[in-house]
């Protein structure tokens, strides 16, 4: 049926990638039937990509699921939502009673970090739980940034972000922005703001095995071999300390181990990584020059440096290139953002430090890393017998079946199961397995708020966004949702769900009061509970973490700071201002410095010095973002699932003529734990002796309700892999640059 009823507008920021848009929605009756960029946004200004112009296709699936699915005999069927949660209580919080914490795991996704219930309630679900079996996303892509901020500054989550609006000279490593939209990054407009480093006679150098189109628009273009990032830093790195041209500027006070840096990267020449990074060594000592001699400059490393064997290596030196030319934390280099819910600057001294491997998981031994484990040990740490055997999965907005190593494997150990809940509003290939599939409502019909971007944004700003749609009949919100998930398995099945968001603000109250340096200290925790305002639990918290912030009222100290009610009365936001230095508050390491040669790091440069005399492979895989795509998330929306976004294998000409391959013709990847088949597209945009097959497809599997996506299924990448390639240090899987056969199929 077309939509019916009154047509009016609401803005809404944009939740399918991190670039965190404005949109615009335009509404008939409870249908959103359009979306544009809002020009009024204080942060995006109008800019919208295919993604955010799909909102209302994507917000109106068909097949997104309305009502819980239970399983009964075996077959997933609909049922209440009250079925759904007393099955949850009478199965999972015994099970976890009979046989420990451990038996439980939880698995979270990228979309978590996309809604406001994905950032509120899965902390609360762990500690209720106490289990150390959390497995996310991040060990399939950012966990060597946060291995490497928490070993240089003593925070896994200061990350620090090119200043783009003011740097001189960017250099891109592993990065696709006019694809990606960015990542650890939050720039609406990343296309725009790289023109405009261009435009003011900045320099933007893109290192890819693939001209992308990020590569296209660049001074120059380095097409190095995959995986092989780390050495050319190194390399930069050690030109530097050769060439004298290191000047660390206001900095260097607050540096630890610069001599012992210089040691440890000695042997590390642009003419000893010529070879394996096949690029140029005086190529290198150029890009180092041009580096130092920047009125400013920023170095970024995203996917395609993490996802290889060295992806802490390469994530730990972006950071020491930016420190030695003086370009951290400074404007126009790499800058630490403060969001609106971080906690208030506090004074600077030493601190806790970070540690790697406080537990290792049960079967493989893998350490922990920010508390996480390897999502590709989580097959094996269910198939395996023994006490601490994980029986039980709680799934939050995650598709491992797709986006890990060897879903075929995982997929039969989630058969194996005692019990799996699924919070996802798709019956996909990972939640088909659950015994209750929790269905969240559409995005339009949620309160919308960046808790983890805006700790990565470009620019310091504060957006809220009330639900544009109220909920439908029968459906329940994710807060609620997550929230009654917490009282099920924490034995108050049956509660109030506001009784999770009220010990949370009792808590945090609690501290804030009794803590001499907050702008609360001494007052009355009810009394202050009693001022938050919202319509709901979530809006309360958020409300009290704004007012706590860096930019927050304290409950009426500063009588013009930040509350939810200010926020709400600016619906396209408030602008907080450029980034600005934030050392030497921001560090937390033992030393109070930042701490260049952390031993763990120290300890891995052997491995990374014996790449030197390595014999490369002949031909090697990487991945490749699309513009219309997430990961695996919206292959049903019909609007992007067509056009470039494409399941193919890009190969070279040249190798393409030497292998036997036509353009359209099927090829068969092979690796020593798997083969896909699929069709060559044959591109010289590829460097010869790669092949790029893009992530998040294979939507072929039975049991799945996704009728466009699986009408062009595509093939998964990832079984290739049987994730046993790991980077060490941070646990994370080796997608990009691991060796490969092709041939025609």
């Amino acid at each position: 049926m077309p939509p019916t009823g009154p047509v009016r507008t609401a803005p809404r920021v944009c939740p399918l990638c991190e670039a965190t848009c404005g949109l615009t929605l335009t509404i008939e009756g409870t249908t959103v039937t359009g979306a544009r960029g809002d020009r009024d946004d204080v942060f995006s200004k109008g800019f919208i990509c295919p993604k955010g112009a799909s909102f209302g296709e994507l917000d109106a699936d068909p097949d997104r699921l309305r009502t819980p699915l239970i399983r009964v005999d075996g077959e997933l069927r609909e049922g209440s939502w009250d079925e759904a949660f007393d099955l949850v209580a009478a199965r999972l919080r015994p099970l976890a009673e009979e046989h420990g914490p451990e038996s439980v795991g939880v698995v979270l996704g990228n979309p978590n970090v996309h809604t406001m219930a994905g950032a509120l309630y899965p902390p609360v679900l762990l500690g209720v739980l106490r289990t150390r079996n959390l497995f996310t996303a991040s060990t399939l892509d950012q966990m060597p940034k946060h291995v490497s901020s928490g070993l240089l500054f003593g925070d896994p989550l200061a990350i620090p972000v090119p200043d783009l609006d003011r740097t001189d000279h960017l250099l891109l490593l592993g990065a696709n922005p006019l694809d990606s939209n960015g990542s650890l990054c939050t720039a609406p407009d990343f296309p725009g703001k790289l023109k405009a480093l261009r435009r003011r006679g900045g320099t933007l150098t893109v290192v890819d095995p693939r001209r992308t189109r990020t590569a296209r628009l660049a001074d120059r273009h380095l097409a190095i071999r995959p995986g092989t990032d780390a050495l050319l830093l190194a390399a930069l790195t050690q030109v530097l300390f050769e060439e004298e041209l290191t000047d660390p500027g206001a900095l260097a006070g607050h540096l630890e181990g610069l001599a012992e840096l210089r040691e440890a990267v000695r042997d590390f020449t642009p003419d000893a990584v010529a070879a394996a990074c096949d690029l140029d060594a005086g190529e290198i000592r150029t890009l180092a020059r041009e580096l130092a001699a920047a009125p400013t400059a920023a170095v970024y490393g995203r996917i395609g440096s993490c996802t290889v064997e060295y992806g802490t290596l390469a994530s730990w030196l972006v950071d020491v290139l930016n420190a030695l030319t003086g370009n951290l934390d400074r404007p126009g280099g790499a800058l630490f953002p403060l969001s609106a819910t971080d906690r208030a600057p506090r004074p600077a001294g030493p601190g806790k430090g970070f540690a790697l491997g406080r537990w290792t998981s049960r079967v493989g031994g893998h350490p922990e890393a920010k508390g996480e484990l390897p999502i590709a040990a989580l097959a094996e740490e269910i198939e395996t017998p023994g006490d601490g055997r994980i029986r039980a999965v709680i799934a939050l907005a995650a598709n491992p079946v797709l986006s890990a190593p060897d879903g075929s494997r995982l997929e039969r150990a989630l058969d194996g199961l005692d019990f799996m809940v699924s919070v996802d509003p798709y019956l996909n290939e990972t939640s088909r397995h659950a015994d209750v599939v929790l269905p969240p409502p559409p995005p339009s019909r949620s309160a919308h708020f960046d808790f983890a971007f805006n700790g990565f944004a470009v620019r310091n700003q504060v957006r809220y966004s009330p639900p544009a749609v109220p909920l439908a009949p029968g459906s329940m919100d994710e807060c609620e949702i997550l929230a009654r998930l917490v009282l099920a398995v924490g034995g108050m099945h049956g509660a109030d769900p506001s009784a999770v968001d009220d010990q949370v603000i009792d808590r945090t109250l609690g501290k804030a009061v009794a803590d001499p340096l907050s702008p609360v200290h001494g007052r009355d925790a009810k009394e202050l509970a009693a001022a938050l305002t919202g319509p709901g639990g979530p809006e309360r918290r958020l409300d009290l973490m704004l007012r706590l912030g860096p930019y927050g009222d304290g409950f009426g100290a500063d009588p013009a700071g930040l509350t939810l009610a200010r926020l709400a009365d600016r619906p396209h936001g408030i602008d907080l201002g450029p980034l600005k230095p934030r050392l030497p508050a921001i560090l937390k390491t033992r030393s109070g410095r930042v701490e260049l040669l952390p031993p763990p790091i120290a300890a891995d440069l052997p491995r990374l010095r014996a790449a030197l005399t390595g014999v490369p492979a002949s031909l090697v895989l990487v991945g490749r973002r699309h513009l219309r795509s997430n990961n695996s998330w919206m292959h049903n929306v019909p609007t992007l699932n067509g056009g470039s976004n494409r399941c193919t294998v890009q190969v070279h000409p040249a190798d393409a003529e030497r292998l036997g391959l036509t353009d359209g013709g099927p090829a068969r990847v092979t690796t020593e734990a798997g083969e896909i088949t699929l069709p060559v597209e044959i591109t010289d945009t590829v460097r010869a002796g790669v092949v790029s097959v893009p992530h998040g497809w294979g939507h072929d599997r039975p049991g799945t309700r996704m009728a466009v996506a699986r009408a062009r299924p595509g093939v998964n990448v990832n079984q290739l892999l049987d994730g046993s390639r790991r980077d060490p240090l941070s646990g994370t899987s080796v997608l990009n640059g691991f060796p490969v056969e092709l041939a025609p199929a």
